[in-house]
């Protein structure tokens, strides 16, 4: 029960309503202009002509981990493009907050960080479930409907605490036959960053021992701002510390 997930579920009462489902009016949020619909998407990613997509989920600002799992994937898969797309729902107390994490890509694309017209950055209007593994196939899904070919699952995709271990996420997909959910996933070991390398790697690519390594995570970088510290360089891009410096009052 203490799980935010179920926590969520119980308080929603005794029933559960189905049917078809009709969309009246969307939901106002400060943050519309970043909402795309699949269409949308589809039509984006076609005009320019991309044939494979890779989407990445997250809830959490842009760190070094991250920008260096997508580079990969782009490298690994082949791909023409990527699609940022952040969870935009209410989530549990101590995320980030939403504008937060759009602020923290919206400046990496503005300071040249990814290659140009190589990204589409989106909201993923939904809330996260914390349901892990599970979760995990279901943002897949989305993400293929959103026009994706290949699909980001990281360490402790859509975990929380303890629930779940830490590659989960990626053993539930060993479940489905090849093409069976019609888009790919790519699979991710922890990132770190190595000082004596002054560079990002996993224990797979690095040489080093463990006590130079920088174990990059949103947990740690709330846990950070809490403190009154901007990140420091090894763990995100110096332009995006300042953002979210500022954004905490910690600037």
């Amino acid at each position: 029960r203490s799980h935010p997930g179920v926590c969520n579920v119980l308080r929603g009462g005794s029933f559960f309503v189905a049917g078809e489902i009709q969309l009246i009016k969307r939901l106002p949020t400060s943050q519309k202009h970043y909402e795309l619909t699949p269409a949308q998407c589809r039509f984006i990613f076609s005009r320019k002509g991309w044939s494979k997509v890779v989407g990445f989920h997250t809830r959490n600002p842009v760190h070094r981990g991250h920008e260096y799992i997508q580079k990969k994937a782009l490298q690994m898969s082949g791909a023409d493009g990527l699609f940022i797309n952040p969870i935009s729902g209410p989530k549990q107390t101590g995320d980030f907050k939403h504008e937060h994490v759009m602020k923290s890509y919206q400046t990496m694309l503005e300071f040249g960080y990814y290659a140009k017209g190589q990204v589409v950055l989106g909201s993923f209007p939904t809330y996260p479930r914390y349901a892990g593994p599970r979760e995990a196939v279901f943002h897949a899904l989305v993400r293929r409907n959103y026009g994706c070919t290949h699909f980001i699952v990281g360490r402790d995709h859509a975990g929380v605490g303890d629930y779940y271990g830490s590659y989960d996420a990626q053993e539930i997909f060993k479940e489905f036959d090849r093409g069976e959910l019609g888009i790919e996933p790519l699979f991710f070991e922890h990132a770190f960053w190595c000082t004596s390398c002054s560079g990002m790697g996993t224990a797979k690519t690095c040489p080093h021992d463990a006590a130079d390594h920088v174990f990059l995570s949103g947990t740690r970088l709330r846990a950070l701002l809490s403190e009154g510290r901007k990140a420091p360089p090894e763990f995100t891009r110096p332009e995006v510390a300042a953002v979210l410096a500022a954004a905490y009052g910690t600037a």
